[in-house]
């Protein structure tokens, strides 16, 4: 068997380049005035169609089949929404010496956001592990998140985000939770056209995250939050996050062999729980955090790039550490899929 050679250039997300893009589009001409009313409002009315196709999208049906392989999806929600918490709640102690205090309000934000769905499924095929289960886990964890990001931020960040107060668990409900159960309840109807134009659509939800990034960032600059970050800061950040992934990979992987899971549930316990989804929690630092959501989010999108790097190594590292089993090819649909999802990660990074 050969091994699958370490990619000599490390995967640079388009996404993540779009994003940059608009970050220093708001950094240069961030709206004013009455243009930032209006952007603020067209940020909001996407977010709104944004969570409503993602409650669209999601089969009831698949996510209630899922719950059949539960101690699976129990440990991707433990690393997810405990162990990640607990390990920022740990790295905030740095704020006095390392980090600004916005800057560790992100970083322990980010440890609150729900897992990635897109990359997770195409990294645990890649390493040939359970693909349905990371499928399962991914969107048990966005779902979750919905509530949970909110409620563990009131108690973990309380009034240090700086927009956040008991009415933004109430935003929170409008903008993201109600829009998302309509779309399950018109699935029905609107599910076959959201397959359809599955490729439209990805359009919709890139431009959506944009206009909320564009808004963010630019009340940032208006408000002069930006003076706060240094190069010596952002280098500390990069290397907190860097622990923090190393931590996550370690503990999942050797954890779920501890509890007794196979191999191919170990990879995809690996690969859903020590990711944090971009898509999901760049709407909720907004609502949460206000003119600081730019402070807020510069942990998430760097530890969203650094993600993405380091698990497209070790996803090629897993594929050849075991010889491919009779049948347990993928379907060719499914390769396409994850070839695809690789080279244009969908905004479901989620």
């Amino acid at each position: 068997m050969r091994r699958p050679q370490t990619p000599a250039r490390l995967p640079l997300d388009p996404w993540v380049l779009a994003l940059l893009a608009t970050v220093g589009l708001a950094a240069l001409l961030p709206a004013r005035g009455p243009a930032a009313s209006v952007a603020e409002a067209a940020s909001t009315g996407a977010v709104v169609l944004l969570f409503f196709l993602y409650g669209a999208r999601l089969s009831t049906r698949e996510a209630l089949d899922g719950l059949r392989h539960w101690r699976l999806h129990l440990t991707v929600l433990a690393c997810t929404f405990v162990l990640f918490p607990l390990l920022g709640l740990a790295a905030r102690g740095l704020v006095a010496t390392l980090l600004s205090p916005s800057l560790a309000s992100g970083l322990l934000f980010m440890c609150l956001v729900p897992s990635t769905i897109q990359s997770s499924i195409a990294f645990t095929s890649i390493a040939r592990g359970n693909v349905p289960a990371a499928i399962c886990a991914g969107s048990f964890s966005s779902l979750a998140g919905i509530v949970l990001t909110p409620l563990l931020a009131a108690v973990l960040l309380g009034a240090s985000a700086g927009g956040f107060s008991p009415d933004s668990l109430l935003r929170i409900a409008l903008q993201l939770l109600l829009p998302f159960l309509l779309g399950q309840v018109l699935r029905r109807w609107v599910g076959g056209f959201l397959v359809r134009n599955k490729r439209l659509l990805g359009y919709v939800d890139r431009g959506s995250i944009l206009l909320v990034v564009y808004t963010a960032f630019g009340a940032g600059m208006v408000a002069g939050v930006w003076h706060q970050v240094s190069a010596a800061r952002l280098g500390a950040l990069m290397a907190v996050e860097a622990v923090l992934l190393a931590v996550m990979l370690l503990v999942s992987w050797y954890g779920a062999k501890r509890l007794g899971f196979g191999r191919a549930d170990r990879i995809a316990i690996q690969f859903a729980g020590s990711k944090k989804s971009l898509v999901a929690g760049l709407p909720m630092a907004g609502v949460l955090f206000g003119a600081q959501a730019s402070l807020a989010v510069l942990p998430l999108m760097l530890f969203h790039q650094m993600q993405l790097m380091v698990c497209a190594v070790l996803a090629r590292r897993r594929a050849g550490d075991s010889e491919p089993r009779a049948g347990a090819e993928l379907p060719a649909g499914h390769v396409v899929e994850v070839s695809s999802a690789l080279q244009h990660p969908a905004p479901q990074g989620r």
